[in-house]
């Protein structure tokens, strides 16, 4: 069910990276501010008839919850073609089926130049990260405290990050990214199955790894889904819960697994607060090989959290390892972050206990280099 609006666009207020953000006057009076991903439908300008999808914008959701510029029928962006006119490289269709699939060069692919690397890599063919450490979070917001965990130990890692298919779809729309990238907290961007928009594009999160230390150079990978995560109040219900089907592939390429709690202090949600019961279900249940679950040692953070943490690993279906990180310097390096901090719309002020626990992640990460 689309909630269709068509309108003209009377102001380009801006927007990050491929993203722009338009103020729309639409035919039927009232106006509607819509974001515009334009490598798939265009630049906008003031004029401009536009047809927009207003779905999640009238559902009232919080993140994604944006009306979307799904074309703009007088202004068609031109097909694209590569420098000698020819149509351009790459047969990999990404939000495959729907009415705005989009064509891209998967790094894998015969026509990719990475394509030789990817099919004749020893470690590559072997699927042998050699201890890579890879830190799976559940929510994107974790992404820069992360980060700013790795960097407090090893400034000069190169952090990659990687983008599942089960929140946003276009890694374009992630605020976060985009600034992360202008300032160089991250190296490289790949977006993952049905996801598209990043530097690099793969067929399956295994590519996307094995290429993050073979072909880009990553010291650390942080691997997390887009924007938008979706829950339902119930025990299996969630997107996030592609971080044990992460923790799962970290383990198959022999890499080394690090998961990042999802733990609050102020979400009115009981079943958020303390440790995650999202967090409980993945970890315990989903995870079937080995994990490092770091905690910072700060029993300020929640109370009873180491408990609740020692609690999941010992009876945990895989082999979960929870690890002690000194907290010190932590929030140093989160009040330091070149990106705001916001999870669920709350700051670093009022949900400290979330963005140190992620941080405390990204140092035991630089620890295993």
């Amino acid at each position: 069910m689309i909630h269709w609006r068509r309108g003209t666009v009377s102001s380009v207020t801006g927007g990050w990276g491929p993203v722009v953000t338009v103020d729309v006057e639409l035919d039927e009076g009232g106006v509607m501010a819509a974001l515009a991903d334009t490598p798939l439908v265009g630049t906008p300008r003031v004029g401009d008839t536009v047809l927009l999808n207003a779905s999640a914008l009238l559902k009232g959701l919080g993140t994604g919850g944006q009306a979307l510029v799904v074309a703009i029928p007088d202004a068609l962006p031109p097909d694209p073609v590569a420098a000698d006119g020819s149509r351009p490289p790459g047969h990999i269709v990404k939000a495959r089926y729907g009415p705005l699939q989009t064509m891209v060069l998967a790094l894998e692919e015969q026509e990719s130049p990475h394509h030789e690397a990817m099919a004749g890599h020893p470690q590559v063919v072997a699927g042998d990260l050699e201890g890579m450490p890879v830190v799976a979070a559940e929510l994107h917001s974790a992404l820069p405290a992360v980060v700013a965990g790795v960097h407090a130990d090893r400034p000069g890692a190169r952090v990659a990050y990687v983008m599942t298919d089960t929140g946003s779809l276009p890694l374009g729309h992630s605020r976060l990214v985009a600034a992360m990238r202008e300032t160089g907290m991250l190296t490289s961007t790949t977006s993952v199955g049905q996801a598209y928009g990043g530097e690099h594009e793969t067929i399956t999160l295994h590519s996307a790894l094995l290429a993050a230390r073979y072909v880009l150079g990553a010291d650390v990978v942080v691997v997390a889904q887009g924007p938008g995560n979706a829950g339902s109040a119930t025990p299996w219900g969630y997107s996030g819960i592609s971080q044990g089907e992460v923790l799962n592939t970290v383990h198959t390429l022999r890499g080394r697994g690090v998961a990042v709690l999802r733990v609050s202090a102020a979400d009115p949600r009981g079943r958020h607060r303390g440790l995650s019961h999202h967090t409980a279900t993945t970890l315990g249940r989903v995870v079937l090989g080995a994990a490092d679950v770091p905690l910072a040692d700060d029993d300020d953070l929640s109370p009873g959290l180491r408990d609740a943490v020692e609690a999941v690993c010992a009876s945990a279906t895989g082999r979960l390892s929870p690890v002690l990180v000194p907290a010190v310097g932590l929030d140093e390096a989160l009040r330091a972050c070149p990106v705001p901090l916001a999870t669920m719309g709350r700051g670093y002020a009022s949900e400290r206990a979330a963005f140190v626990t992620a941080a405390a992640a990204g140092r035991h990460a630089a620890a295993l280099l």
